[in-house]
């Protein structure tokens, strides 16, 4: 495979900071579903807050890795897969299996119908069915894919954060706050870190989703290229085939010339998305994380019934209803349902989109209609999911941590591959800083061991 050059073409004028709002919200919402409304709270609800430690460190780890894979995109307007096969022609294949694979496990549009059915006393599996069907229809209608992801996780967001934070406030007590203070470093009721008997396998898999997960964080170069920013003002946008307009899309980028002016162009870029992304990926998501943990442990720490499944966000309803009014319960579980639903929603554009690029990357068709094969292996991909619903595991953790565990190991190997090539790819003046590069260098060898020490715990 022989990939063109980049053409050279001028640098955008960066707008300004409340105009770059977007991308972080798609990011964040790939793990308000998981890690976020799930995981650190399962964790909590039977563990307690000493563990909340690993949502720190995760996202704080997320936040350095997302931003090197924006830093690429910005720069040479293509996506980061791109770039990995200028480097060597065999990776879309990894890329393709390691997407593939982990993301088959529907664990998180389980989670969501298994919340809903509860409420109104469905079959959870019938109910799941219908909303992956229901999101196939809702990203194939939308006429810009990309406008259509980033309005309905702003919309689930808006709704979902501000509603998380005042059931905190009103029902933890001075003593949970201090828990959680306390968790932030590492300090648990009677342990230190991590307490006896927590499974490996689900902390590790927290720690994935402490954000995107996966190769769900590789996404981020799509949204850099379909909201315009720096060099990704040239790329082409993936659009309905039924109210959208079909057309040709390169997937290789343009880049500029090396020069003062540009460089300090290219730079006011990355100082604007940096923030914008601190702000909305890193804050928000911390904050998120916390509070929902808080109100887990606030509400069913030490609930026998909480190491069942997910079984402990029905208990969080019961106990939140009790302490309040019962329309509140019922609203919880319903927020819970609609912000797994955005994610699993999110997950599938972001899967969709990789399994694509990479396809057309291995038959070297860098110039396709993009649209058709997105929405084959889009639906392709949901038939898949209602078959593993129907046929196999259904247990919605069990789903969900198996995913993860297979997205930690991704997310170690392309945490290193995407320093590899913004080392060797981009300009000396453009690439990562010694701090930037240390960070990424902890991150992969975070990752790396941590799936290493959950195989060998579990092939003894």
């Amino acid at each position: 495979m022989k990939l063109s050059n980049l053409k050279i073409k001028p640098v955008p004028i960066a707008p300004a900071l409340k105009n770059l709002l977007g991308p972080s919200f798609i990011i964040l919402g790939l793990g308000l579903g998981s890690g976020e409304v799930i995981l650190w709270p399962y964790l909590s609800s039977n563990y307690g807050l000493g563990i909340i430690w690993g949502a720190v460190l995760g996202i704080t780890f997320q936040y350095f890795i997302n931003m090197e894979i924006s830093r690429y995109s910005l720069i040479n307007g293509e996506s980061i897969f791109v770039g990995f096969a200028r480097k060597f022609k065999a990776l879309p294949y990894w890329f393709l299996f390691s997407t593939f694979l982990p993301w088959i496990w529907p664990g998180i549009i389980a989670s969501s119908a298994t919340v809903l059915a509860h409420v109104f006393g469905l079959d959870f599996k019938l109910v799941a069915v219908l909303m992956l069907i229901l999101i196939g229809l809702i990203l194939s209608l939308g006429p810009i894919l990309y406008k259509t992801v980033e309005t309905f996780q702003k919309v689930v967001i808006g709704i979902g954060v501000p509603s998380i934070f005042l059931l905190s406030i009103f029902l933890a007590g001075r003593a949970d706050f201090t828990a959680l203070g306390q968790g932030i470093f590492g300090f648990g009721s009677n342990y230190y870190l991590l307490p006896i008997g927590i499974p490996i396998a689900s902390f590790l898999a927290a720690l994935a989703y402490s954000g995107a997960g996966g190769n769900l964080n590789l996404a981020q170069s799509f949204y850099i290229k379909e909201k315009g920013y720096g060099m990704g003002k040239y790329a082409g946008k993936i659009s309905s085939l039924i109210t959208g307009k079909t057309e040709d899309i390169n997937l290789t980028g343009a880049t500029f010339e090396i020069n003062d002016e540009n460089v300090s162009a290219i730079n006011l870029w990355w100082k604007r998305i940096n923030i914008e992304h601190f702000l909305v990926f890193w804050l928000t998501g911390l904050i998120t994380i916390l509070l929902l943990s808080l109100l887990a442990y606030s509400t069913v720490f030490g609930n026998p019934e909480n190491i069942t499944g997910i079984s402990f966000v029905i208990n969080e309803a019961k106990q939140i209803s009790l302490l309040t009014f019962p329309f509140i319960g019922t609203f919880f579980l319903l927020l819970v349902s609609l912000m797994l639903f955005a994610t699993q929603m999110t997950v599938l554009d972001a899967t969709t989109r990789i399994i694509t690029e990479n396809v057309l990357l291995i038959k070297n068709s860098v110039k396709s209609k993009v649209n058709n094969w997105y929405y084959a292996i889009l639906w392709i991909q949901i038939l898949t999911g209602i078959c593993v619903m129907l046929f196999g595991i259904s247990e919605p953790l069990k789903l969900l941590v198996i995913s993860a565990v297979l997205n930690a190991f991704a997310m170690f190997v392309h945490t290193g591959l995407t320093l590899w090539v913004n080392k060797t790819l981009l300009h000396k003046l453009l690439q990562p800083s010694v701090a930037r590069t240390i960070a990424i260098i902890l991150a992969f060898l975070f990752y790396g061991g941590f799936s290493l020490y959950t195989l060998i715990v579990y092939l003894r």
